[in-house]
């Protein structure tokens, strides 16, 4: 594709006036209605900012690529526009704007839009070339520049090319490298360039496979990895690895490859990368890629990816059979049905710990850890051990099915098919099933049977201090141990028919609703604070966290337990004591919004949840680094997605 075949000189805006980031829009969607590239511009720009809510097209380093495919566009076009004192676009670096690159595609229009978002990221990721836009003094100057930096990186391309086919035809060593980024866009051919520049100053050999938008292109062939020194996977999605088994594979997020080519490359040449077996995971004793951190990040995410979906449509189907319940009845059919599938012992809910706790063991052992995973989740759950028995299941039972890979490895080659389908399914089963039956379930069965012990032993007296520890106990662990002994408490004291049980319900259910709208909250007012799935699963928090599902805030609090649930203890306890100081009660065990006026003071109840939301919420936001600043370089990569 070339880019200048989109451009229009006279649609070029060399001087932007734009201060704010919706003046910048408009000022570059005027440039399009002038030249009659589009027919509707409210749809078109309606659609620019519905793609800017998801997350800024700021890139960073001084450049945005505002996109929009949709009928409103007659003809596919780039609109280049530059700002000489930059705008504040609210960029993923925090920095402003100078170069701008609005895209406009029509409906029709295949993938154009990616693979121009694609183009112009091979393009820019040259600091030399960005530098020479921003001077530039003329549309047609920014024209040439951009023809002859195209020519220039076809021409690279062509002689990487040929280098790479010497190479594979060479008794000599050569690096290989895989990049991909989930969306397919910028960073998946940034780590590109950076691997290619580094590996040509250090005259070492190279051929780079990308995975993007464009599909796979420059597909490593058998031969070449054969021959090759090691493998370099910079990658934050699924690459097919079974293809360099017994290779020295370097795993490692892809902003690695735009931030550390040599470093990289050095690890690969001087053999410091370990061995990949393609049966899941490296032979050598060290794990592979990053810092331990960025490991254990990594397994978490791939956990909460997985979960999400059942927190979403089960936390929503959930929430509408309160609602029925509480109009239609118990014996509503429909209200049946999606509790069913739903909640309690058979619906997506009851999936929730397990199936978090399988996908860490499979990100760390590979498929044969899934099932041990999976099971030392159910245990975790059926033991009331929450989110937090959920990850230990799920490290657990990754870590012994890696400790048994290396307990096999070394028996005869014909007992390996025996490996998959009977010795990591038993054994697993066995080691990580025992440990959490005979020490975890134990552990936090302890806890909860001490909590309530305690809880009973505070009495009623205070009823305030009592509303606060019950509503920051439900934050602790969000069904974990501690939030099952306040509301075993609660509805041990509500069944009891004292007259104080409707009390401690107020306390316990407000406490439960604070954590999931805390998080909406603080996703909606800080959005450089999350990343994109983030944004859009906070969304899904107001409907949780209004009907008192505080599973809604466990994926938060598995990837950032310190501040998620720092904050939202705070909040919690607020609520609950401010529904014991106002004398709130609720005489039903669960329903959220949908039981508030049930009690002797609805607005009370939902002035308490909205005190303690907006204070945790509040807290969670100033207290969260902006995504750039977060400590791993996984974490980095995800927030930096144009698309």
């Amino acid at each position: 594709m070339k880019i200048t075949d989109l451009m229009i000189e006279r649609a070029m805006v060399m001087d932007m006036r734009a201060t704010t980031k919706e003046a910048a829009i408009d000022e570059l969607i005027s440039s399009l209605i002038k030249n009659g590239r589009i027919n509707d511009p409210k749809l078109f720009k309606e659609m620019i900012l519905k793609r800017e809510a998801e997350s800024s097209t700021g890139i960073g380093d001084g450049i945005a690529m505002p996109h929009a495919k949709t009928k409103a566009v007659n003809e596919a076009t780039v609109v280049f526009g530059r700002s000489r004192s930059g705008v504040n676009y609210e960029a993923l670096d925090g920095k402003p704007s100078y170069l701008f690159f609005m895209i406009a595609a029509p409906e029709g229009a295949a993938d154009v839009h990616l693979q121009t978002l694609a183009a112009l990221s091979r393009l820019l990721i040259d600091q030399k070339f960005v530098a020479q836009v921003k001077e530039a003094e003329t549309a047609g100057e920014v024209v040439e520049l951009f023809n002859d930096q195209q020519a220039k990186k076809e021409a690279e391309e062509k002689n990487d090319e040929a280098d790479g086919d010497r190479s594979a035809s060479k008794d000599s060593q050569f690096v290989l490298a895989v990049t991909a980024c989930p969306t397919g866009i910028a960073h998946t051919y940034m780590a590109e360039d950076a691997l290619k520049k580094k590996a040509k100053e250090m005259g070492i050999p190279i051929r780079v496979e990308t995975q993007g938008s464009e599909g796979v292109k420059h597909r490593l062939t058998n031969e070449e990895i054969n021959q090759a020194a090691g493998i370099i996977v910079a990658a934050d999605k699924k690459v097919d690895m079974a293809r360099f088994d017994g290779k020295p594979v370097l795993q490692t997020p892809v902003s690695d490859g735009i931030r550390k080519p040599q470093e990289l490359i050095n690890k690969i040449i001087n053999g410091r990368a370990p061995v990949y077996h393609a049966e899941g995971g490296p032979a050598e004793d060290e794990p592979t890629g990053g810092s331990v951190w960025s490991r254990i990040y990594k397994d978490l995410m791939n956990g909460i990816s997985h979960m999400l979906p059942f927190v979403v449509g089960g936390g929503i189907l959930l929430a509408i059979s309160f609602l029925l319940e509480n109009t239609l009845g118990k014996t509503n059919p429909i209200y049946l049905m999606l509790g069913a599938i739903a909640g309690g012992d058979t619906g997506a809910f009851h999936f929730l710990i397990a199936i978090l706790a399988g996908y860490i063991a499979v990100s760390i052992g590979d498929r044969p850890a899934l099932m041990p995973g999976v099971v030392g989740g159910f245990l975790a759950s059926s033991s009331n051990a929450g989110f937090l028995g959920g990850l230990a299941a799920g490290f657990l039972a990754g870590w012994v099915i890696v400790l048994l890979k290396r307990m096999f490895k070394n028996l005869p080659q014909t007992l390996d098919g025996l490996k998959p389908i009977l010795l990591y399914p038993v054994f697993g089963l066995l080691i990580s099933g025992a440990l959490m039956y005979f020490i975890l379930d134990p552990i936090f069965k302890w806890i909860n049977s001490g909590l309530i012990g305690a809880l009973n032993n505070l009495g009623t007296g205070n009823a305030v201090i009592l509303g606060l520890v019950l509503g920051g106990m439900m934050a602790v662990d969000m069904g974990g141990p501690v939030n099952k002994a306040a509301y075993t408490f609660a509805i041990g004291v509500f069944t009891s028919g004292a007259s104080n049980g409707g009390l401690m319900m107020a306390a316990v259910m407000a406490g439960g609703m604070v954590p999931p709208l805390a998080i909406a909250l603080a996703t909606t007012l800080f959005k450089n604070k999350f990343t994109e799935d983030e944004r859009k699963a906070g969304i899904t928090n107001y409907v949780l966290g209004a009907s008192f599902i505080t599973e809604g805030a466990i994926p938060f609090a598995a990837s950032d337990p310190l501040r998620v649930i720092g904050s939202s203890i705070i909040g919690s306890a607020v609520a609950g004591g401010l529904t014991q100081f106002w004398h709130v009660n609720i005489p039903a065990p669960h329903g959220g919004i949908f039981v508030v006026f049930l009690g002797n003071h609805g607005v009370l109840f939902l002035l308490s949840i909205i005190i303690g939301a907006v204070i945790s919420g509040l807290i969670l936001g100033f207290w969260k680094k902006t995504v750039e600043q977060k400590g791993t370089s996984e974490n980095i990569a995800k927030q930096k997605q144009i698309v």
